[in-house]
């Protein structure tokens, strides 16, 4: 088997969906970078809040 290909499979095991949202430019420009000041990432941050978030209000 191709190794380039194996890592594609294993990357689309990991996550079975995507969201894609429109927020403003500075706003996004913002968040990612105090995310990247705080050595963590945008995406990370987002499913802490989605998992909190169901969390509390389930």
């Amino acid at each position: 088997m191709n190794k380039k290909s194996d890592k594609k499979s294993d990357k689309k095991g990991k996550k079975s969906s995507q969201l894609v949202i429109r927020v403003e430019k500075d706003e996004r420009d913002a968040f990612v970078s105090l995310c990247e000041d705080m050595d963590t990432s945008a995406a990370r941050e987002i499913r802490h809040f989605m998992r909190d978030f169901v969390r509390k209000n389930s």
